[in-house]
C-alpha cells in the first residue's frame, strides 16, 4: 500500500468524524474506513476497518475535531504513509449562496466559509479547522470541498424563502437543506437500480439517522427539503428538536433566563429523542424500552409521526408520489420504524410487503401499481471521492 495513490475523505458531524481511504489505481476502491465518536465529550473513541473486514477500536481520550484529525494523520502515516495521499476530500455542510458544486479549497474559499460560519455553528467551524490542519500537515496536497447544501441549490424560490423581512435574504438567510451528498448517492443508485424513468419521477428521499431529513425530488432536482437555514430544522432527530414555535425563544428567556447560546444548545443537543425520552437519543434503545417506559414510547411515536407528516406534505408538493426511498442508519436498518412511518399512508399508494420489509429487501412495497418503496444504503464517501477524482482528472 505504501506506493499506491490514495484519496482521503473526511466527513465531520457535530460529534463525529468519519474517514475513508480510497485507492485511485483503476476503479476507486475503499481500503480503509473508520470513525471517531463522542468528540468534545469524555470517552472519545476511534474505530476502523480495512478492506478485508479486519477491525479495531482505540480509546483516545476527550478530543475535538482538530485533535481527532491530527490523531488520524499520525495513524495513517503508520498505515500507508502520508506521502501516498494524492488529495483530501471534505464534506462541508454549507457552501452558502455561492458554492453549488465541489471545488478545490483556496484561500478565498476559506475566507468566505469563515464569514458564513454562523450559518452552521455546530459544523462549519470544526470543518474549517480540519481543512486548516490538513494544510499545515500537508501544505502541497490538493483539498476538495464537497458541499452538503449544493444538492438543494436549485430549489424554487417558494421553497427556499423563509417568511421573515426580505432584507435578511440579502445576507443569505434562506432554506439551504442538507444531507445533499447522501441524496446525490441515492439518486444515482435509484437510477441504476430502477432506471431513468423512476429517477426522473416524483421521489421522496428519507435520510433517517441521528440527524434526519427528507427531500422531495422531481426530474432529478430537489424541489423541497425538511431542514432549513440550519440542520436543526425539520423532523425530530436524535438530539435536535426539528421545527419549533419561535415564540419559545421569548418564553424561555422570560421564564428560565435562557439566552441565545443556551437555547441553541438545548435545541441541538438536548432535544429530539433524547429530550422526550430523557434516557437516549438512539432509537434502538427506545424501541427496547417502549413497553416499559412511556417516555421511550412517546419519543418513538413523535419521530415516526413527524416523518409521516413530512412525507404527506412532500407528496402534496410533488403532486403525487412514485417512489419513496429509506436510507440512513434508521431508514436502512429498522423495519419496525419503516412500518410505523408507512402505516395509514395507503391513501398515497404506499403499502409495504411485511416479509420484504422485515428482511430489508431492496424493494419493500407490495407488487402492483402503488408507490415503489425502496431501501438503499447510502454512501457519502463514494460521492466525495468521485468528485475529488474528477477534479484531479480535470487538473
Amino acid at each position: 500500500m505504501k506506493d499506491a495513490r490514495f484519496v482521503l475523505t473526511l466527513n465531520g458531524g457535530s460529534s463525529t468524524l468519519k474517514f475513508a481511504l480510497y485507492s485511485l489505481e483503476g476503479a476507486a476502491q475503499r481500503r480503509l474506513r473508520g470513525q471517531f465518536d463522542r468528540l468534545d465529550r469524555p470517552g472519545t473513541g476511534f474505530r476502523f476497518e480495512d478492506a478485508s473486514g479486519a477491525a479495531g477500536t482505540q480509546a483516545i481520550g476527550q478530543s475535538g475535531h482538530r485533535e481527532a484529525a491530527g490523531y488520524l494523520f499520525d495513524w495513517l502515516d503508520r498505515q500507508v504513509g502520508l506521502t501516498s495521499l494524492a488529495a483530501i476530500g471534505h464534506r462541508v455542510v454549507n457552501g452558502g449562496t455561492r458554492y453549488r458544486q465541489p471545488m478545490l479549497v483556496t484561500d478565498e474559499m476559506l475566507v468566505e466559509l469563515r464569514q458564513i460560519s454562523a450559518y452552521a455553528p455546530e459544523h462549519l467551524p470544526s470543518e474549517i479547522a480540519m481543512i486548516e490542519l490538513c494544510r499545515e500537515r500537508l501544505p502541497q496536497l490538493p483539498q476538495v470541498a464537497c458541499f452538503d447544501s449544493a444538492f438543494h441549490r436549485g430549489m424554487p424560490a417558494v421553497a427556499r424563502t423563509i417568511p421573515i423581512p426580505r432584507r435578511y435574504m440579502v445576507s443569505g438567510v434562506e432554506r439551504y437543506g442538507f444531507h445533499g451528498l447522501s441524496y446525490t448517492f441515492l439518486m444515482q443508485a435509484l437510477q441504476r437500480e430502477a432506471g431513468m424513468e423512476s429517477a426522473r419521477g416524483r421521489v421522496i428521499l428519507a435520510h433517517l439517522g441521528h440527524g434526519a431529513s427528507l427531500a422531495a425530488v422531481h426530474q432529478g432536482r430537489s424541489i423541497d427539503t425538511s431542514m432549513g437555514f440550519t440542520p436543526a430544522a425539520g423532523v425530530p432527530m436524535g438530539t435536535r428538536a426539528g421545527d419549533l414555535d419561535p415564540g419559545l425563544i421569548l418564553y424561555f428567556a422570560q421564564t428560565e433566563g435562557m439566552d441565545a447560546r443556551a437555547f441553541h444548545r438545548m435545541v441541538n443537543r438536548e432535544s429530539g429523542l433524547l429530550g422526550i425520552s430523557e434516557t437516549s437519543s438512539d432509537l434502538r434503545d427506545l424501541l427496547d424500552h417502549e413497553t416499559s417506559d412511556v417516555r421511550a414510547a412517546e419519543a418513538v411515536a413523535v419521530f415516526c409521526y413527524g416523518v409521516k407528516k413530512c412525507i404527506g406534505a412532500f407528496a402534496a408538493a410533488l403532486g403525487g408520489l412514485d417512489t419513496l426511498v429509506f436510507s440512513g442508519g434508521i431508514g436502512e436498518n429498522s423495519a419496525v420504524i419503516r412500518e410505523r412511518i408507512c402505516g395509514d399512508l395507503g391513501f398515497l399508494g404506499i403499502e409495504l410487503d411485511p416479509g420484504r420489509n422485515q428482511s430489508g429487501a431492496p424493494v419493500i412495497s407490495k407488487s402492483g401499481d402503488g408507490v415503489d418503496v425502496r431501501v438503499i444504503a447510502t454512501d457519502e464517501e463514494v460521492v466525495i471521492v468521485a468528485a475529488v477524482a474528477a477534479i484531479l482528472g480535470s487538473a
